[in-house]
């Protein structure tokens, strides 16, 4: 080789090394991705939450984002002082992923704490304990135990659910299931529904809820008992953040919030009627569009579906109603509250929903402003129901006992305490029957979730129908909507 030959080689390999040295000391110098602590989120101003898309977790709503662990996420965030930043995924194993490699702080996403996830990771204070229930569909033969199950079981892949089937099955070496990544808990419903499958399995929250829609969704048998929801925390870094969170859900527990929270998203689903839930559905579909324009002109100040609500709740939408007390029409107005809101005819639907609407909105007006929402919104409508007297009664017996006059779970316990003696002989108005208000508000709210979540879907078929439509096309669908108030 001669000496220019040698020279290049030379000047080419020590090159060579030297880029590989430098790259090994780049790489070197890289420190390791910086673990969530309580210190780090302070700092940069905001927390970021993983959780879930679903009902009970996170969704975008009409008026933004909401869900239970959203709520409870911002809470923790005005708590904590800083902002809240969300990541959402359809995906547990994404979830916990994200919580690994740091992307995200903590997990709120209705968490079971389970043996294996508590061997792995650090768990807040619970905040509600659920079960989980295998559910089929109503008609088919009703599995009451793991031996009877005849067909076929799907349930969502990592989840708690197939944790507690692997245990399940030492005991029951028969017991078979698959697990699916793609679907979501609505979605494994909905399937059950169409028969795609036979059997899912479901927690007990979310049942509560998502039976409100599907009432056809029915009960076999419960597959684990109680265990506790909790928020997931890394163990990697130092405990800060899981001392906070012992610290903030002691706070929440104490000054009432977990309960208000709790009560929003779950306290009027508790019970369930089958027949109620179907009645109302199928009026929905075949009633309500003859008087829909009226609750959409005069609910403007209101939700209009809440004023439909209220008015299922009263007369079930026949405009010729009347109970044993003398209340009449739609909106069951009595005689003076009619004359007071200027109606001449109660049995006329249009006058009969006006009447209502602008009694109701009375009501609302004169809750304090300090009550929060949508707390204003139950107490209007007690007041509705059974006088703002009785209810300002049932608030003071409420704050007598200790408990928070201006937050609706607290009150509606003191409610029914009007039909006692040694209670309402000290009340300014006397005695009532506080349970009826009760009963009232709860049915509205029921009725009032469902339509709001048959009316959201409507509108996002809609929309999804429009975009596959020519802009011709879209037209006549929008002449055609609104000539039948569709």
């Amino acid at each position: 080789m001669n000496q220019y030959k040698f020279n290049v080689f030379k000047n080419g390999y020590f090159s060579t090394l030297l880029c590989i040295v430098l790259i090994a000391l780049l790489q070197g110098c890289k420190s390791e991705p910086e673990h969530a602590s309580l210190s780090r989120i302070i700092e940069r101003g905001y927390i970021t939450v993983g959780t879930s898309f679903g009902s009970t977790s996170y969704y975008i709503g009409a008026e933004g984002p909401t869900g239970f662990e959203y709520e409870l996420a911002q809470k923790y965030a005005e708590y904590l002082g800083v902002d809240l930043k969300v990541v959402p995924s359809y995906n547990l194993d994404e979830l916990f992923s994200k919580l690994d490699s740091g992307e995200v702080d903590i997990l709120a996403a209705g968490l079971t704490v389970t043996p294996n996830r508590v061997a792995h990771y650090n768990f807040s204070p619970s905040y509600n304990r659920i079960s989980q229930k295998l559910v089929f569909k109503q008609g088919k033969d009703r599995p009451r135990n793991l031996d009877q199950l005849n067909g076929k079981l799907l349930v969502t892949a990592n989840s708690s659910h197939v944790e507690n089937l692997e245990n399940l099955k030492i005991d029951n070496p028969l017991l078979t299931w698959e697990e699916t990544v793609e679907l979501d808990i609505e979605e494994l419903l909905l399937k059950v529904l169409d028969e795609s499958i036979d059997y899912t399995i479901i927690d007990s929250h979310t049942l509560a809820v998502s039976r409100r829609y599907y009432p056809e969704i029915s009960i076999g048998f419960t597959v684990q008992s109680e265990q506790p929801l909790a928020w997931a925390i890394s163990r990697k870094g130092d405990d800060s953040i899981f001392a906070s969170t012992i610290e903030f859900f002691g706070q929440v527990h104490h000054d009432g919030t977990l309960l208000a929270l709790d009560d929003k998203y779950y306290g009027h689903v508790e019970q369930f009627n089958y027949v109620d839930t179907r009645l109302f559905i199928q009026a929905v579909e075949q009633k309500l569009p003859k008087y829909r324009h009226l609750f959409e002109k005069y609910g403007q100040e209101i939700d209009w579906r809440l004023l439909a609500a209220i008015s299922y709740q009263e007369s079930h939408w026949e405009p010729h109603a009347r109970s044993y007390t003398g209340v009449r029409g739609m909106m069951m107005l009595t005689l003076p509250t009619a004359k007071q809101m200027g109606i001449k005819s109660r049995l006329d639907a249009e006058q009969s929903v006006r009447g209502g609407a602008k009694y109701f909105k009375r009501m609302f007006d004169r809750m304090p402003a300090r009550v929060p929402h949508p707390d204003r919104l139950w107490f209007a409508l007690a007041s509705y129901n059974v006088g703002l007297g009785h209810l300002n009664d049932a608030r003071a017996i409420t704050k007598k006992q200790g408990g928070d006059p201006d937050r609706w779970v607290e009150v509606k316990a003191r409610l029914p305490l009007l039909k006692q003696k040694k209670y309402y002989k000290h009340t300014r108005y006397g005695y009532a029957r506080g349970d009826e208000p009760v009963n009232y508000v709860e049915n509205i709210r029921r009725y009032y979730d469902t339509l709001t979540w048959m009316d959201d879907k409507q509108r996002q078929e809609n929309e999804l129908k429009n975009k596959l439509l020519t802009p011709e096309e879209q037209i006549v669908t929008t002449e055609v909507a609104e000539t039948t108030g569709g």
